[in-house]
């Protein structure tokens, strides 16, 4: 990789977004007087009694969980989308509005209170993806929903209000806005080149060796060129499959193992139990011919330089564009270094 992009400022471009971030890797000397989070590792309980996702606990609801002893996915008490919203459209000049329907889930990745996927092993976080690969074909066989968005927000910085390891799954009728783009570039290179942008993007990385983390024979791990969180990942299979359902074989296991990795050497990383926000995008349910996809998951870390200072998305970054200071290459490194 050449100096410049480790010496200067410049501009990266995100392929499957169409935008660009302001890489500064000079700033990342410079000294920090700013916030600093509180970072707690406490030791938590393998059953929390007042916890609303340990098994056999009764919810805000009144329902009472399972004595579940792997997975357990329920709709979520508080869904963001509901099912019977009022079908709507608001069209006045320049005041446009549509209804918006859908269905929330709530994955509970493990009955044990205490872990986090970091603490599971690759054949438990193995089940977590089969339960993500059924809640996936259900969804996509109802009428309604035209995308499905599996995602976790782990830490309390991250804004969980539940240690207890779980995730969710919104679905809707439409597609959301980082979706949307990444459909439309995806598409764009497809008709342009009859291949796979990602997949044209990975053997370039996989070749360079510059950003990638791990790989084993289905998945890489790598920190994209143009990554904005300090640490931010993605994991993306080599082969082109447009979802998860798409994994044949060993690629389940693959796919977990790949998970188990990442987020081990992140709770290294800073020697924390490391918060982020986690997702995978992945081909439409709208019944069209999405053979341009090319699914990946993505983590969105936020901390910069330890375990209690995290990245801020402020100033330039909401005014003008994404920024940020220590290159994904240098990343890259520290991580690997941690496997």
């Amino acid at each position: 990789m050449t100096t410049d992009l480790q010496d200067y400022s410049h501009k990266r471009y995100n392929i499957l977004t169409g935008e660009w971030v302001l890489v500064s890797p000079h700033r990342a000397k410079r000294p920090w007087q700013g916030q600093n989070e509180t970072v707690s590792n406490e030791v938590r309980p393998a059953h929390d009694a007042s916890c609303y996702l340990c098994a056999g606990n009764t919810r805000i609801n009144g329902e009472e969980n399972p004595n579940y002893e792997d997975v357990f996915v329920f709709t979520n008490d508080f869904a963001a989308l509901q099912t019977n919203s009022k079908n709507f459209s608001v069209n006045d000049g320049l005041l446009i509005a549509q209804s918006e329907q859908g269905i929330c889930k709530v994955i509970c990745f493990s009955p044990d209170h205490s872990k986090s996927l970091a603490d599971m092993d690759a054949k438990d976080i193995e089940k977590v993806v089969f339960a993500w690969q059924k809640e996936y074909k259900e969804l996509a066989e109802n009428e309604l929903i035209n995308y499905v968005q599996i995602f976790e927000n782990k830490g309390a910085v991250m804004g969980c209000s539940n240690p207890h390891p779980h995730g969710q799954i919104w679905s809707q009728t439409t597609l959301p806005n980082e979706v949307d783009k990444k459909d439309q570039q995806q598409l764009t290179y497809y008709n342009k080149n009859k291949s796979s942008l990602l997949g044209d993007y990975l053997k370039q990385e996989l070749t360079k060796q510059e950003r990638i983390i791990f790989e084993n024979d289905a998945f890489v791990v790598l920190i994209p060129f143009w990554a904005i969180w300090p640490f931010e990942t993605m994991i993306a299979p080599k082969a082109q499959q447009n979802s998860i359902l798409d994994l044949e074989g060993k690629d389940s296991f693959l796919f977990a193992e790949a998970i188990s990795v990442i987020t081990k050497a992140y709770d290294k990383l800073f020697n924390t139990s490391f918060p982020y926000s986690s997702g995978i995008h992945q081909a439409p349910t709208n019944r069209k011919n999405n053979n341009h996809w090319h699914w990946h998951m993505i983590f969105y870390p936020p901390l910069l330089r330890s375990a209690s200072v995290k990245k801020f998305m402020v100033g330039y970054e909401m005014f003008g564009s994404p920024q940020r200071d220590i290159t994904p290459e240098i990343a890259a490194n520290m991580l690997k270094e941690l496997i």
